[in-house]
């Protein structure tokens, strides 16, 4: 019955410990919540292997949907030198008859950061959501092409509109080599 008891409370720390940087709320005591974050953490594990972030999508605000037009989706930020900082703006309108809220937008992944208005748009209003790319450790000698994405969610329908920012990005031939012969 201990070796029981301790295994539980073993596990409970892993799922835990696994969902704690995802989670900045205060952790809930009850069963239920117990579940549930076993169940997000099990969800995450295979995520993980997958290759994917294991993160939800974040829902949409509530209310009322309107419309968006993005001035371009994609952008090609051509040729760099790796560890360079590329930066873009998305120029967008609501062109529908409610505010425009975006609840979050998300690169996918740590290199690309996006920055959006946090207030509502209202109709006829404009904005920029500001990605940046950092191509550190993306680049190879004869030119790494790369492409990432940025989920923007708001209430529109669907709630969610994909950016994109790629290019290619070449090693500098003037650094120095990694050690071993091993690059990334």
């Amino acid at each position: 019955m201990k070796n029981l008891r301790l295994l539980g409370f073993a596990a409970l720390t892993v799922i835990l410990s696994a969902t704690a940087c995802k989670n900045d709320k205060a952790a809930s005591t009850d069963a239920q919540s117990t579940t549930e974050g076993a169940t997000t953490a099990a969800a995450g594990d295979v995520a993980a292997a997958q290759g994917t972030t294991g993160e939800a999508t974040p829902p949409a605000p509530t209310g009322p949907t309107t419309t968006v037009e993005f001035e371009e989706m994609v952008h090609d930020f051509g040729e760099v030198m790796e560890g360079s900082m590329v930066k873009h703006q998305y120029k967008f309108k609501n062109t529908g008859n409610e505010p425009l809220v975006i609840s979050d937008a998300k690169g996918s992944c740590g290199c690309t950061v996006p920055d959006w208005p946090r207030e509502p748009v209202p109709p006829g209003g404009t904005g920029v959501i500001n990605v940046q790319f950092d191509s550190k450790g993306k680049g190879s000698d004869d030119g790494q092409k790369q492409s990432k994405r940025v989920t923007v969610t708001a209430n529109t329908n669907p709630a969610q509109t994909y950016l994109t920012i790629s290019g290619v990005v070449k090693k500098d031939p003037k650094a120095p080599k990694a050690e071993g012969g091993v690059s990334h």
